[in-house]
């Protein structure tokens, strides 16, 4: 089951407008990017972020899951508790770089 637009405009609600916000459909699912930088993917309604110290334990409660098959384990974010969904992005974006864009070969 792909995401659906709804669940994404609901998401893109739930995140504070003091970081610059957006989204970009990929292989049918979502990355949202905070600040340019890739902080949740979405795949199936369901919303995922890295596994890394500086959240660990904040959402030390929240599922596991592997946001697609041959992917790492994520952790899985309830969307529905707004606080903690921003304060996780909130320590996100201080540890995510901004991806590199790669320069194209010539000839």
């Amino acid at each position: 089951m792909a995401t659906s637009k709804d669940f994404m405009d609901y998401l893109f609600d739930q995140i504070d407008n003091k970081w610059n916000k957006r989204y970009r459909k990929m292989f049918g699912e979502y990355m949202f990017y905070i600040n340019d930088k890739p902080i949740l993917l979405v795949c199936d309604n369901t919303v995922y972020i890295k596994i890394l110290d500086c959240v660990s334990s904040l959402v030390q409660k929240e599922s596991k899951g592997f946001p697609y098959e041959g992917s790492k384990e994520h952790y899985i974010i309830d969307i529905e508790d707004k606080v903690l969904l921003n304060t996780v992005i909130d320590e996100l974006v201080k540890v995510i770089p901004i991806p590199v864009k790669k320069k194209k070969k010539s000839g």
